[in-house]
């Protein structure tokens, strides 16, 4: 096993359960989390950017980004269940592609991002699929909305992954790696939460749908 793999190994194992436990938690560790991430965020995009003239559409959709979060969290009829349907989708949706992109290769998915194939793509689609079915499953999830979970499975997993290409291109244009070193083993926040950034805004506009 490679370190750099090691060490992202070890971040998901350490990042993971804290953050669901943040979730499910709510009240004001919640909100004093998502501030921090939101800043964290803004801060890496800043180093992104660098006062491009797309530097203020990138703050604004982030703002907005946190914003429906926060929303899906505290203000859901469902209490964290809405938020923790996401994040799973958009997880799985990470795991499924890198595995699946390190065991089979392929063609490349886009030229932004060298690194995304269609093997990967596809294995995103399926783990993202296997874990909502067990999620709906274990907890009985029987409303209207999860009635249709495997649409919004392959909506939600298709935004993260096209969020994910689009901090690439970005990413590209300065030609880095990386958005940060926050977190070892994947570099800055907003390349661990680039696919969930995209994905917040776009379900909570579904679900305002779905349940009005």
């Amino acid at each position: 096993m490679s370190q750099e793999l090691f060490k992202r190994l070890l971040s998901s194992i350490i990042l993971i359960p804290v953050v669901l436990f943040i979730i499910i938690k709510g009240s004001l560790i919640f909100i004093c989390f998502i501030v921090i991430c939101f800043f964290i965020s803004i801060y890496e995009w800043h180093m992104i950017s660098k006062k491009k003239f797309y530097s203020l559409f990138g703050y604004i959709f982030i703002f907005f980004s946190f914003l429906s979060v926060y929303k899906l969290r505290i203000n859901s009829e469902n209490d964290y269940w809405d938020l923790l349907f996401i994040v799973t989708i958009c997880i799985s949706t990470d795991i499924g592609g890198y595995v699946f992109g390190k065991i089979f290769k392929g063609p490349k998915l886009s030229r932004f991002s060298p690194n995304k194939t269609y093997a990967g793509m596809f294995g995103g689609f399926l783990l993202s699929i296997v874990s909502i079915y067990l999620f709906v499953n274990i907890f009985l999830l029987t409303n209207e909305f999860m009635d249709n979970w495997l649409v919004m499975v392959i909506l939600i997993s298709s935004i993260s992954q096209i969020g994910d290409i689009f901090i690439s291109f970005f990413k590209r244009l300065r030609n880095i790696k990386d958005t940060g070193k926050i977190i070892p083993g994947h570099g800055g926040l907003l390349d661990r939460i680039d696919g969930m950034i995209f994905a917040f805004p776009f379900s909570y506009i579904i679900f305002l749908i779905n349940f009005n």
